[in-house]
């Protein structure tokens, strides 16, 4: 269900190519979930050794191949493979949705030759409530496994699209006690994108060589600052699912184990997921469905930095001021209704309000050298920041959004059709 609106005009002109990585070898394949003549299955197989960290969905009405990752993370005795189906959520699908993710776990374990079904991870993503035939393409998965080829990020980020209008795709290096490893990672998401622990669906892969427990700790740590302070509509997914695996392949090249959060040989790597999981998030908003504004809360002066990640999602989240910024008009009034409505702390006589370098606002009522028509030029641009201080402490934040067009009414009415 490749979308058939036009591409964001954010999308980019030349894509990251990411590099091969050792360890993790991808096959793509047309299996016919929902449409035709497009490819909507993903197998990722992974050599012996690989460990994997991850955070999913808090949803309370979770996919079967989220219950299916839950499992595989909690058991950590490796991982072997990961299949993705596009086009079937298989979310709200009771028994038939465990056993469409049996079958499928059954075959990925005949096709890698693993008998550990704790090493597989599946990941669905579509309509809600439609029963998945994973039997329609589990039998593919033999032939797939066969073929798979160490330089297929590209064509995994294709597989795993739904209304996104492109494939999003980032790659970084880091230095690990005088090794360089590399980071990979590609996700998916335009629409129903609240974070709530990850995004959508995203997959990252690294040969460096890390303990499970301390990736982890990465892995949860990062997507607090990164996927978790993106939204494009306010909606949480049933099958928001962020993995990532590290083959500990560099451990050939001599790179030594790090089993401990606080080595210093991790620092660089450190940053590099930080800047890889950032990168990876900001690409979803900038394809946020219907889109023409890509918009970043800037919020200042908070009690802490979950109140001002409150506040700022409070803004970026809310529909009156989304549908203001696609307009292009200035209304720093729902911007101050916004920041009350959050719950969290804010000062509402020093409250002060800039968007991009022009205050509109200052301690509690409209700046005096604001000049409508000069904010209504500004916001004519594509990205737009909008920053607020709410006087209260000395934290912030920042939450990366789009805004809200017809576009997105018409894409979400006929999703289905």
């Amino acid at each position: 269900m490749v979308s058939t609106t036009k591409p964001s005009p954010f999308a980019p002109t030349v894509y990251a190519k990411l590099p091969p990585l050792e360890g993790v070898r991808f096959a793509t394949a047309e299996a016919g979930i929902k449409y035709q003549n497009r490819t909507d299955l993903l197998l990722a197989v992974m050599d012996e050794g690989t460990v994997a960290a991850g955070v999913l969905t808090q949803s309370k009405t979770c996919s079967a191949p989220v219950l299916q990752c839950r499992a595989s993370l909690a058991a950590q005795t490796g991982a072997r493979a990961v299949v993705v189906n596009s086009g079937n959520a298989n979310a709200f699908t009771g028994k038939r949705g465990k056993d469409a993710v049996d079958l499928t776990v059954d075959y990925a374990l005949a096709a890698t030759g693993s008998a550990d079904r704790n090493g597989v991870y599946v990941a669905s993503t579509g309509v809600i409530g439609e029963p998945l035939d994973a039997s329609k393409f589990a039998g593919l998965l033999t032939g797939m496994a066969n073929s798979a080829v160490a330089d297929g990020f590209a064509a995994a980020a294709r597989a795993i699209m739904t209304t996104d209008t492109y494939p999003k795709l980032a790659t970084r290096t880091a230095d690990v006690g005088g090794v360089t490893v590399t980071l990979n990672g590609f996700c998916k998401g335009a629409g129903m994108i609240a974070p709530d622990m990850a995004t959508m669906l995203c997959f990252m892969f690294t040969d460096a060589c890390v303990d499970q427990p301390v990736l982890q700790q990465l892995v949860s740590r990062h997507a607090e600052t990164t996927f978790n302070c993106m939204t494009v509509d306010g909606d949480t997914s049933t099958s928001d699912t962020c993995l990532l695996f590290a083959t500990g392949a560099a451990a050939k090249r001599g790179q030594t184990p790090v089993t401990d959060p606080a080595d210093r040989r991790l620092a660089a790597f450190d940053a590099a997921l930080h800047d890889l999981m950032r990168d990876l998030a900001i690409q979803v908003a900038r394809d946020g469905e219907g889109l023409t504004k890509f918009v970043t809360f800037e919020v200042t002066g908070a009690e802490s930095w979950r109140a001002g990640r409150a506040i700022a999602l409070s803004c970026a989240n809310s529909p009156i001021l989304k549908t203001a910024i696609a307009g292009e008009d200035p209304n720093w009034g729902r911007v101050v209704m916004a920041v009350g409505k959050s719950g969290e702390a804010a000062d509402r006589d020093k409250l002060s309000i800039w968007f991009g370098p022009h205050i509109v606002a200052r301690n509690g009522e409209r700046a005096a050298e604001h000049l409508e028509d000069t904010a209504a030029d500004y916001m004519k641009n594509a990205e737009i920041v909008i920053r607020i201080d709410v006087g209260v402490g000395t934290s912030s934040a920042t939450v990366w959004t789009c805004d809200l067009t017809h576009d997105y009414v018409s894409i979400n009415a006929d999703y289905r059709s």
